[in-house]
């Protein structure tokens, strides 16, 4: 009797242990997560294999395509928000390809494909020493614009590499609950 209790006894400890160890060690997706470069609008940031600073974003109701003598007006439940940045390759050829926009309530919004025929867009390849520029085009709610934070990286998914986290700050907000500039069309050309 004596030691059937000591087994499970011994059984009960194994299993407390295996989990605490479960619920305190860290999650295989948090171990190879990107490592993240902080910034700001302006700032350059210095990831592993690109250099990104963000010199501004608009807001517009609608957007126009004007690629190869084709027009498209595209429109959006939200508002679209425009983030152009300069990109450097760091000491090899290489691409630019995701980008997400991080609202204030943890909503994430990837790069819209609705543009994929404007100059600039997503996937960027970059060689050193030849600046490039990009425009990033999210379908964003209004309500996740102030104190968002732009998430820019070389690989769809990029464990282990460094990833640039822009935090694009506080934007006023006009009556109709639009961001402060709201423009009606913003106008996607072949050059920017």
């Amino acid at each position: 009797m004596m030691r059937r209790i000591a087994n499970i006894a011994v059984l009960l400890v194994a299993a407390l242990l295996c989990y605490g160890m479960q619920t305190t060690k860290p999650h295989y997706a948090d171990l190879t997560a990107p490592i993240p470069v902080y910034g700001k609008i302006q700032d350059t940031l210095r990831t592993r294999t690109f250099d990104i600073a963000v010199d501004k974003v608009a807001f517009a109701r609608t957007l126009k395509l004007n690629r190869f003598g084709q027009q498209k007006l595209l429109t959006s439940g939200g508002v679209w928000a425009i983030v152009t940045a300069k990109l450097n390759a760091r000491d090899r050829s290489t691409m630019v390809a995701a980008a997400t926009w991080q609202g204030p309530d943890g909503l994430n919004y990837r790069a819209s494909e609705r543009v994929s025929l404007a100059a600039g867009a997503l996937p960027v390849a970059l060689d050193p020493g030849v600046a490039g520029k990009t425009r990033l085009v999210f379908e964003v709610l209004p309500s996740q614009v102030t104190g968002a934070t732009l998430s820019v990286s070389g690989k769809l998914a990029g464990p282990l590499d460094s990833e640039a986290r822009i935090a694009l700050g506080s934007v006023a907000v006009q009556a109709d609950g639009l961001p402060e500039g709201t423009i009606e069309t913003y106008e996607l050309g072949e050059t920017f």
